[in-house]
C-alpha cells in the first residue's frame, strides 16, 4: 500500500499506483510548460503556485477515473492540466477578492505583485487552458465551459447573497456546487471520458465528482477555522477577517434563529462586526472553534462525502473504485 501524491491516498494495486504517479508526473510537467512564456516576470508569475505544490486532487481524479477505460488514451494528461490550470487560474482571482496574503504556504501572488498582476496572471492560466482544451475536441470544449459559466455564476452568487426568503445554508451549497463542484465533477468527467469509459460509467464519476467537491470544499471551511496556517498553507480565518459567512457561521446563525441563545447571540454579533483588528479576530476564531456550529458543520461535510461514495455502487469492483472511495474517507479526515 502506496500513498500518492500529495492528497494522500493510499493505493493498494501496483499497477494502478504506477500509472497514477506517470500520470501525474506527466501533468506536472505538463503544468511547468503550459505556464511558460516569453516574458520571463509572466513565467514567474504564472508558476508561482504550480512550484508551491499542491494535492494535485483533480489531476488525482481524472487519473483514477481514466482507469475505467484507456488510461493511457492520448487525451488524458492534457485534460488533467486543462482542469488544474483552471483552478489554479481561480485561486488567484480569490486570493485578490479575498485580500489573502499566503497560499499553499508561500506568498500569494497578490501580495508579492499587487492585483492587477495576480488577476491578470490568472487570465493567463485560462488562455493557456482553452489553448490545450481545443485539441481535445468541441464536446470538451462545452463541457468546460458549461463549468466555468457554473463556477463563475457560483462565485456571483456567493457575492451578491441570498435572495429575500432563500434558506442561506442551501444558497451556501449552490454556491459550492458551482465553485467546486463543478470543477471537480469536469476533472472525473474528463477522465473517464478522455479514456472511452461507457457513457453510463461518465454520468456515475461526473455525480460522484459534484458531491466529492462539495464535501471538499466544506471540509476547507472546516479547516479555515479549525486549523493553523502550518496545516492548511493559508492564513486561518481568512473567510472571517472578510465577512464572508462559510457554512460554520450560517449554522451559527440558523441555531441563533432557532434557539436565541444569549451567548450564540453574542458571538454572532461578533462575526458580524470589524474582523479586521487582530485582537477580535482571533476571540472570534477562539469561540467558534469551541461553538456546536463547526461539529455541525462537519457533519455536513460527512453527508457529502456518503453521498458521493454511494454515487460510485453502480461501477464494477475494481482497484481504481476503492481508491476513489477512500477519497470520500480523506475528504471527511481532514474536517477532524
Amino acid at each position: 500500500m502506496t500513498v500518492v501524491g500529495p492528497f494522500g491516498l493510499s493505493v493498494r494495486d501496483q499497477a494502478l499506483e504506477a500509472d497514477v504517479q506517470a500520470g501525474l508526473a506527466a501533468v506536472e510537467e505538463g503544468l511547468l510548460e503550459a505556464t511558460k512564456s516569453e516574458v520571463p516576470f509572466i513565467t514567474e508569475a504564472a508558476q508561482h503556485l504550480v512550484r508551491a505544490g499542491g494535492k494535485r486532487f483533480r489531476p488525482l481524479l481524472v487519473m483514477l477515473a481514466s482507469q475505467f477505460g484507456d488510461p493511457y488514451a492520448p487525451g488524458v494528461v492534457p485534460s488533467a492540466v486543462v482542469v488544474e490550470l483552471t483552478h489554479l487560474a481561480t485561486l488567484y482571482h480569490d486570493d485578490v477578492m479575498d485580500e489573502a496574503d499566503v497560499r499553499r504556504g508561500v506568498e500569494s501572488a497578490n501580495q508579492r505583485w499587487g492585483n492587477s498582476v495576480a488577476v491578470l496572471t490568472g487570465d493567463f492560466l485560462f488562455a493557456r487552458a482553452s489553448y490545450i482544451l481545443a485539441d481535445l475536441g468541441p464536446e470538451a470544449v462545452r463541457i468546460q465551459a458549461e463549468a466555468f459559466e457554473r463556477l463563475v455564476t457560483g462565485q456571483i452568487l456567493e457575492t451578491a447573497g441570498p435572495s429575500e426568503g432563500r434558506d442561506p445554508v442551501d444558497h451556501y451549497l449552490d454556491v459550492l456546487g458551482g465553485k467546486t463542484g463543478s470543477l471537480v465533477a469536469v476533472a472525473c468527467r474528463f477522465g473517464a471520458m478522455m479514456s472511452g469509459a461507457d457513457e453510463t460509467v461518465v454520468d456515475v464519476l461526473t455525480q460522484y465528482g459534484e458531491r466529492l467537491g462539495v464535501a471538499f470544499q466544506l471540509a476547507d471551511d472546516v479547516l479555515d477555522i479549525a486549523s493553523d496556517s502550518h496545516e492548511s498553507g493559508k492564513t486561518p480565518g481568512t473567510d472571517l477577517r472578510e465577512g464572508i459567512p462559510t457554512l460554520p457561521v450560517l449554522r451559527l446563525r440558523e441555531r441563533v434563529a432557532r434557539l436565541g441563545l444569549a451567548e450564540d447571540i453574542a458571538l454572532s454579533e461578533l462575526l458580524d462586526s470589524d474582523l479586521t483588528d487582530d485582537a477580535r479576530h482571533a476571540e472570534a476564531l477562539s469561540l467558534l472553534r469551541a461553538h456546536p456550529a463547526l461539529e455541525q458543520a462537519r457533519r455536513d461535510t460527512v453527508r457529502y462525502a456518503e453521498e458521493a461514495r454511494a454515487a460510485l455502487a453502480p461501477l464494477p469492483a475494481c482497484d481504481a473504485k476503492i481508491s476513489l472511495v477512500e477519497l470520500c474517507d480523506l475528504v471527511v479526515h481532514r474536517a477532524g
